[in-house]
């Protein structure tokens, strides 16, 4: 089989599989094609792919000879026509926001495995795209609100006084709020915690956070560890703990998502205009209409001096290691979809496959996509 990395377009940094990688995948009897300068964004030169042994070419001869093609986000549309019956393409989907493409990359027969639907189960742990980046998310958001602050994370005692460490507040305890948890403590900051789900309250505390629970709230075991919609009643009460929290908080990391549905709003305009000048939000679910109301994504704007940072795209400030994370995670899932000869062998009857493949045969095949699309 052929396998083919494409260059990202726009502001992509990032690149699907890095030279390390090509090493790998041709022991397992693969062949690999990159477009060329498909990783110079990530710092990988077409001369390391070659030194990996990938040939480098242009994009028109990855596209028309390689069974599956890589990328990060989905494929430009204009390439979709360019794409073959039963083709495969691989990428992170957001399907909701991709609805379109997807749908004519069915009709047209390809099939779309979606990483971001990979089932999060315990077989599928070294596979999840999700987690990988959102760990560099929660790192980074940490790091940025450190730079933006006018104040020392830590507490310092010195004979010129003692200061006050800052007060960080993290709104969802999923993978980048945990991590964001752990580099907000490292650099010294109180840290509290909301989550909708009581079953992190003990990973939140193993961490250093204090978890602030809001009773009456609504957890489904069929949503896979996610969040899920909660009632209006436990909304009013979360809004004004929240509310209270954020005052008193000098950063605040927003990191709650449904998936397929719009973010949650957690802090109000008006919770906003009572924080203190000068304090910092960083919004991670900005891309899926933000934890703030106020939030504008891919952006950054001052609301009664208070900094609002709405972005979701932090893994491509991190290209190199994120990167590698990326493909070290498509590598795993390659592993129980290729053969021992190198080809590909699709089967519908694995969990992991079935729950990844949004589109083949002209089907709709995930579940959670058909859910999603809301697809009888």
């Amino acid at each position: 089989m052929i396998i083919g990395i494409l260059k990202e377009s726009g502001t992509e940094k990032r690149v699907a599989i890095l030279p390390g990688e090509v090493t790998v995948l041709k022991k397992m009897g693969i062949e690999v094609l990159v477009e060329l300068n498909a990783g110079e964004r990530a710092f990988a030169t077409d001369k390391a792919y070659q030194a990996a042994g990938a040939l480098t070419v242009e994009r028109k001869e990855v596209i028309s000879r390689a069974a599956m093609l890589l990328s990060v986000n989905p494929p430009m549309e204009d390439d979709i026509n360019s794409f073959r019956e039963g083709q495969v393409l691989c990428s992170v989907l957001n399907p909701v926001e991709n609805n379109k493409w997807l749908e004519k990359a069915r009709h047209q027969g390809l099939t779309v495995l979606a990483l971001d639907l990979v089932p999060r189960t315990t077989r599928a742990q070294s596979m999840d795209i999700l987690s990988s980046m959102a760990t560099v998310s929660g790192y980074k958001a940490v790091l940025d609100a450190a730079s933006l602050l006018p104040k020392f994370f830590p507490m310092f005692m010195s004979a010129a006084g003692t200061i006050k460490p800052s007060r960080v507040l993290i709104l969802g305890a999923g993978v980048a709020g945990l991590q964001a948890i752990a580099i907000a403590r490292k650099l010294g900051a109180i840290v509290e915690v909301f989550d909708v789900r009581s079953a992190v309250k003990e990973e939140v505390k193993s961490l250093g956070g204090k978890f602030i629970e809001v009773e009456g709230s609504k957890e489904d075991a069929a949503a896979g560890g996610y969040a899920v919609e909660q009632t209006e009643e436990f909304k009013k009460k979360q809004q004004e703990l929240i509310q209270q929290r954020a005052i008193a908080a000098d950063v605040v990391i927003a990191t709650a998502r449904i998936p397929g549905k719009r973010a949650p709003v957690l802090l109000l305009k008006e919770t906003v205009n009572a924080m203190k000048p000068g304090s910092v939000i960083i919004d991670l679910a900005a891309s899926s209409g933000g934890n703030c109301e106020l939030t504008e994504n891919g952006k950054k704007i001052i609301v009664n001096g208070v900094n609002i940072i709405g972005k979701s795209d932090y893994p491509s400030d991190m290209p190199t290691d994120a990167s590698k994370m990326y493909g070290c995670n498509i590598i795993n899932l390659l592993k129980i979809m290729v053969d021992k000869d190198g080809n590909l062998a699709l089967n519908m009857q694995d969990d992991i496959i079935n729950g990844t493949t949004a589109v083949h045969g002209k089907e709709y095949i995930s579940q959670r996509i058909r859910q999603m699309l809301n697809i009888k």
